[in-house]
């Protein structure tokens, strides 16, 4: 089967579904970007069955500069001879699959995989998007999701099959060690979507009860200046993690640095305006974290409130209740290990998914 993954090669997201699907022997994977591609895929997919679509910078804005490169894709494709295009971010690159299968006569089928905003929020914008979102939803013969919230949507929108399943991890990691009781950690981006400020309002409440409580946040974004100034607003002491510091900006760290925290941390934060299943919050999941998460569909899908973990509610937290889950928490952290081991592995899901394009190409 001939899999041609139409996305942005320079995220780490399309790179994982491309090791999942080179992984199976059945599967020929062939992968065409938006952008360039991670070092990552030189080992995954041969160069030959490459194709950067934007290879120098454009004047033009992302959406019209991804049409002008139509042309290329539609050409590539007609070589290739793909049996699926499996396209990542639908209002994007699911419109690029759509146009290239209808104007160069292509015999391929369209599977699209739905990655959050552009079913969650793009729609939403105009009803040109909506329009968009429609039809190339329509056009898909299977489509993904990673939360039954989303999936919902995408029926609503015009979707007939979609297959549900979250976008989860390729190993459990090991038995984390003995966890440091009031040790929160953040790592979602630090943009507006993402709403750190109320990740530092909250934790500057449980501060005030908790004198030993201390958050370590990671990642970069265009809200960091921003945030250091609230965390002084707040009089929470800043610095780097150990000692007298309450808060740690620690910035970007690869996959061994997050792995090593999520380990220590006794609670995970996360309260973003608009989202579907996060892997960060599998991962903390996995590492036996708490997570303490926004009240959004997809979250409540993982968390029930007070059992093994909490939806938060503004910048505010119930201490009486953070403080009854760790008196339990380390049973928590074992169902929360166990119920990813058991829903939440990739590779499962990715087999399933094969297993089904398999069926749906059969005479």
């Amino acid at each position: 089967m001939r899999i041609a993954l139409i996305g942005d090669g320079q995220s780490p997201h399309l790179l994982k579904w491309a090791r999942a699907l080179a992984a199976l022997p059945e599967v020929e994977l062939w992968a065409a970007s938006s952008r360039g591609f991670l070092p990552g895929f030189d080992g995954i997919v041969e160069p030959a069955r490459r194709l950067a679509l934007l290879r120098r910078s454009s004047s033009l804005g992302g959406g019209l500069a991804l049409l002008t490169a139509l042309p290329r894709l539609g050409r590539w494709l007609r070589r290739s001879d793909p049996d699926w295009l499996h396209a990542h971010y639908l209002t994007s690159h699911g419109t690029l699959a759509w146009l290239a299968r209808g104007l160069w006569r292509l015999r391929a089928r369209i599977v699209g995989s739905a990655w959050g905003s552009d079913i969650l929020v793009t729609p939403g914008r105009s009803a040109a998007y909506r329009w968009l979102t429609r039809r190339v939803l329509g056009a898909c013969a299977l489509t993904t999701s990673d939360s039954q919230h989303m999936a919902a949507r995408m029926r609503e929108l015009g979707a007939t099959e979609v297959m549900t399943f979250p976008f989860g991890l390729d190993a459990m990691p090991p038995l984390p060690p003995a966890k440091q009781a009031w040790l929160f950690f953040a790592n979602r981006a630090l943009e507006p979507l993402y709403r750190p400020e109320r990740v530092l309002a909250l934790f500057a409440g449980v501060a005030a009860a908790r004198p030993e409580a201390r958050l370590v946040v990671a990642n970069a974004g265009s809200l960091a200046d921003a945030l250091q100034e609230q965390a002084a607003r707040l009089g929470l002491r800043a610095g780097l993690p150990g000692g007298e510091a309450q808060v740690s900006f620690v910035g970007r760290l690869d996959s061994a640095e997050q792995a090593q925290w999520y380990a220590a941390a006794r609670w995970y934060l996360s309260l973003p305006e608009s989202d579907s299943v996060a892997v960060s919050v599998l991962e903390a999941m996995a590492h036996g974290c708490i997570p303490l998460l926004s009240d959004l569909p997809a979250n409540r899908e993982l968390v029930q409130d007070g059992c093994n973990g909490l939806i938060v509610a503004e910048s505010q937290v119930d201490l009486a209740l953070l403080d009854a889950m760790a008196t339990r928490a380390e049973r928590i952290a074992a169902d929360n290990r166990a119920w990813v081991a058991q829903h939440a592995l990739f590779a499962p899901h990715v087999r399933r998914f094969v297993a089904r394009l398999r069926e749906l190409s059969a005479p």
